[in-house]
This record gives C-alpha cells, structure tokens and sequence, in this order.
C-alpha cells in the first residue's frame, strides 16, 4: 500500500504517522483495519477513546451502562455539562464522530455480562478494560482469556495507577495476579476515597499506547509486567508478574471454563489490591 491509497485529507491527518519508519503507510492502514472494544468510558476510557480514535484505529466498541454524572466531568474528559443526564457510551460515540470520521463506532450502553461477553469479545482484535468494579473486570478478563483477546488492563484510586497486559497463551492471566475478587465491602470506591482526576489520564493513555504497539504488530511490553504510577513522587515502578501454576483459569488443569457473574460491590483501586494481596 502507498500514501496515494489514502485521501489527502488522510495523508494530512495522520502525517506524523507515516513519517515514523516504525508506523509509515503500512503500519497507518494496519491501524485503519483495526478494531478496539474499550470497556467503561469514564475516567480511563476516556484518553484511550481520545487517543485511538485520533490514531485511526477503524472501530471502536465503547461499552458503559452509566449515565454521566456532573462529578463524572473531573476526570472523565470525553464528556461535559451538557451530557450530564446522557449514557455515556452515547456521550462518547458522539466524541469520538468529532475526533475523526475514518474511526466507526459501535455503541454498547448496557452493562456487560456473562450471558453478552463471551459473543462480544472475539469481535475487536484488543479490549481495552477501564471499569471500576471488580465483577466487571473478572467477567472481562475470563472472556477475553477463553476468547483468546488481547487485553490491557488499567485501575486508579486516589493518587495511584495500574497497568498490564495480558496476551492468552503467552502471558499470565489476570487471575494468576488476583485469583478471586476481594471480600465485599473491603475495598473503598472513589466516590468515597477520591482520586486526582489526572491519575486516570497518566494510565489510561499508556493503556492506549500499549494498545497501538500491539495492533502495530510491535510486542507489548508489559505482557509479563505491571506497572504501577504514584502521582505524588511521579514516579514509576515495574514489576514482573509470574504464572500460577495452580490458577483456575490458566493453570494445566483449569476449572473456570465459562464466565462467573459476581455481586457488584465495589470498585478496584491499585493501592487496594496491593494492600488486599499483601493481607
């Protein structure tokens, strides 16, 4: 393929793109081929909205059953006061239509379940996981390892964020890094512990750069890692992410072999897990 394939309006657009000899004309309409289903459009789909629509990903799924919240608007920058009231994965379709017309996108404003997943997911080439509660995010990582769907996985609270990716066969899963959601009640939401609404745009933009080295065909770099952000010290910290080589879901002799509805009960921060896992 050459730059003539594309519209001058499309050889404008994405310029800095193919000027890039990692990317160039090949890499662009890898890109436009693409497709990504971003799970919650708050706080961390909303810079990984902004940015793969404006990178050219070809279609975005944004999945939220919320509506938008005037609190919502401190971090969640894909809305504003006067969506208030809107669902947010409509909210954030009508975003992404002003961002770039080469990007479409598949509204999906209804809460995600064991009974929708599993049909969804094999649908995008990489989710994209910003939801706030731990049912959630096990229904999405379950369906996306049995799918065998790359995710990028991020969460924030307060003044800290997390990231990783999880490539089915090749790295470990979710559950090896938390086998079952915490105890209800143990874990703080942020409506009631805060969070420094830019926190959620530090992680969710590395979750959509990590999410274009893989639809680029380049090797994800945290597939064996995570990454923890602390906005306070601006500092960052990898750390490896072993197998389980007894976990339920991945180990030689699983027993999840389909998706587990569990009780919404409340929402996932990094500094949580961490707290939670070190008991």
């Amino acid at each position: 393929m050459s730059v003539s394939d594309f519209t001058e309006e499309q050889v404008e657009r994405y310029s800095r793109h193919i000027l890039l000899k990692e990317v160039g004309v090949e890499g662009q309409r890898r890109l436009l081929g693409s497709s990504a289903l971003v799970v919650g459009a708050g706080g961390l789909g909303s810079p990984i909205i902004q940015y793969l629509a404006a990178a050219g990903v070809g279609r975005l799924g944004i999945a939220d059953g919320d509506a938008v919240e005037l609190s919502n608007l401190q971090r969640q920058i894909v809305h504003g006061t006067a969506d208030v009231g809107k669902p947010k994965a409509v909210s954030a379709a009508e975003y992404v239509r002003g961002i770039n017309p080469d990007c479409a996108v598949d509204v999906i404003p209804e809460r995600l379940t064991a009974g929708n997943l599993r049909e969804l997911v094999p649908q995008y080439d990489v989710v994209l996981d910003g939801s706030d509660n731990f049912p959630t995010r096990f229904l999405v990582s379950d369906a996306c390892w049995l799918e065998g769907v790359p995710l990028i996985s991020g969460a924030v609270l307060r003044f800290e964020g997390q990231l990783m990716t999880v490539v089915p066969g090749v790295s470990p899963c979710y559950r090896c890094f938390v086998p079952e959601p915490p105890p209800p009640g143990l874990v703080p939401s942020c409506r009631e512990a805060g969070i420094l609404g830019a926190v959620v745009g530090v992680i969710g933009t590395l979750q959509a750069v990590e999410a274009l080295n893989l639809l680029l065909g380049f090797e994800p770099s945290l597939a064996s890692g995570l990454l923890v952000y602390e906005a306070l010290d601006c500092s960052f910290t990898r750390t490896k992410r072993g197998r389980d080589p007894e976990c339920a879901l991945c180990g030689p002799s699983p027993t999840i072999t389909d998706l587990i509805e569990y009780q919404v009960s409340c929402e996932v921060g990094a500094e949580e897990i961490e707290s939670w896992l070190s008991g």
